[in-house]
């Protein structure tokens, strides 16, 4: 085994010194993880309800200028002041808080403005209700110092809710609808769980935004903070830029325009006065009600200037249209009328015949042996014998419009049906008692004779019908 000289004992010791010198493998930092937003990336887009102000054209009904301002906001800062942050950077931190501050509307119907001041202990510097003015709140916010050493976030983050945001410090009811908010700023890895007390502030209904700094546990910022976490948690490098982030948090606490929300209620148009006030306008041929929200279409029919022939009719979108009296068709001017022929266009529901009137109305007339019935529209024959369809075998004798009664030649007898006929007996009778042949000639020669009339009567029924069907033709071409 060689043995090591002075000299090369000594190159070794160096060449050891110099590896424990050199910087350990870079880990990945924090702004390597997701969910982590830096200052000089994408700015917070808000939360939601508190979205920056679009910067695509309003809806086609909103217009006029003032599209952002200041929300109403309780709002608590939480603020690391352990030995970790040096003197300079606090008063970075102070900075921060007063620069937010800068853009808000401060005031007890406005924006409320509390501060908690944390290490191993917490301090509630001043409350929601303590100041009113932007002023009096930054004096307020420079006169604060550190407190000591440790980290106990989650005991500031219980602090803020159990102490702050109650209606006795200054904060408003859940009726108000005014969001709670809180903004915790830190350097460090918490010394107390913040998991669950995180949870408990967040299911409370306040939203929390978590600032890191320098050396601060990300995994612990994003167990503070609300989701969307990318929204929620910011980190800079050192606190000579956290100054910067105050720019983020006004386009983050900006009151959109309602006319650009679609929060107006107005009912046609929104119109933006700005500062986040606007009014209601109605569309053209509207008037705006009593509510100053809702609109009436206006009677253009009453004005007179409408043009209608016969009749004016308002329509729901704030026009009118025409329409004619019974009869008449309104022309291709959409204001004039004309008779309307109910006759050519078979709606009149005439039986027989349809007359037109000069007056644009119509009337029923009836075939030849016909009468008009009191409904003036179907008819009734006069003579029902004229029609052929009497069943009579002889003779179809009329009694009026509505009846008749069958007859029999000479030396026939209505049978019993009241329509057919038969030969007299008492001829039959005589003819067989005096002479048989002739008898039997004669009686054939009266069936003969029956048979013909018979036939002649079907035929003259026949003839009747299509005389009667060739005249309605007639009428009706």
């Amino acid at each position: 085994m060689p043995l090591l000289t002075p000299a090369s004992h000594l190159s070794g010791l160096l060449l050891i010194w110099l590896v424990l010198l050199l910087p350990p493998p870079a880990s990945p930092g924090p702004l390597d993880r997701p969910g982590v937003r830096r200052l000089g990336t994408r700015g917070p887009a808000g939360s939601p309800g508190r979205r920056p102000a679009s910067t695509r054209a309003p809806y086609s009904g909103a217009r006029g200028a003032g599209v952002c301002k200041s929300m109403p906001l309780d709002l608590v800062f939480i603020i690391d002041s352990s030995r970790s942050v040096r003197p300079l950077e606090f008063t970075k931190v102070k900075t921060f808080v007063s620069r937010i501050i800068d853009t808000l509307d401060i005031g007890a119907a406005d924006t409320r403005v509390a501060l908690v001041n944390y290490a191993s202990t917490v301090k509630i510097e001043f409350q929601l209700q303590t100041y009113s003015d932007k002023q009096s709140l930054k004096q307020a916010v420079a006169r604060i110092t550190p407190l000591s050493t440790g980290t106990m976030s989650g005991l500031a983050i219980q602090t803020a809710m159990d102490e702050a945001f109650t209606v006795q410090a200054g904060a408003r009811g859940p009726t108000s609808n005014i969001p709670k908010v809180a903004i915790i700023v830190t350097d460090g890895r918490p010394q107390d769980q913040v998991n669950e007390v995180a949870a408990r502030a967040r299911a409370s209904g306040i939203e929390l935004y978590a600032v890191g700094v320098d050396r601060a546990d990300m995994e612990s910022l994003k167990m503070m903070a609300s989701e969307p976490l990318e929204e929620h948690v910011f980190y800079v490098e050192t606190y000579g830029v956290i100054e910067k982030l105050s720019s983020r948090f006004q386009e983050t606490f900006c009151a959109l325009d309602p006319c650009a929300l679609g929060t107006h209620q107005c009912q046609h148009v929104c119109v933006s006065d700005g500062e986040g006030r606007h009014h209601c306008e109605c569309s053209q041929g509207y008037t705006l009600n009593a509510d100053k929200k809702t609109c009436t279409a206006i009677d253009k029919c009453a004005l007179g200037t409408h043009g209608c022939e016969h009749i004016c009719v308002n329509d729901r979108t704030g026009s009118y249209h025409c329409e004619c009296r019974e009869g008449y068709i309104l022309n291709e001017d959409r204001k004039t009328c004309s008779a309307q022929d109910k006759c050519a266009v078979g709606a009149h529901g005439c039986q027989h015949i349809c007359v037109n009137d000069r007056d644009g109305s119509h009337h029923c007339e009836c075939y030849e042996g016909y009468t008009l019935n009191e409904d003036k529209k179907t008819c009734s024959v006069q003579n029902k014998c004229v029609l052929g369809t009497h069943g009579c075998q002889h003779v179809c004798v009329s009694d009026g419009a509505a009846s008749y009664h069958c007859d029999c030649f000479p030396g026939y007898t209505l049978n019993e049906d009241k329509k057919t006929c038969s030969a007299i007996e008492e001829a039959r009778r005589l003819i067989s008692t005096e002479d048989a042949c002739g008898c039997e000639a004669t009686l054939a020669y009266q069936e003969k004779v029956s048979s013909y009339l018979q036939r002649l009567n079907t035929k003259l029924d026949d003839i009747l019908q299509k005389l009667q069907v060739n005249e309605y033709g007639q009428v009706h071409r």
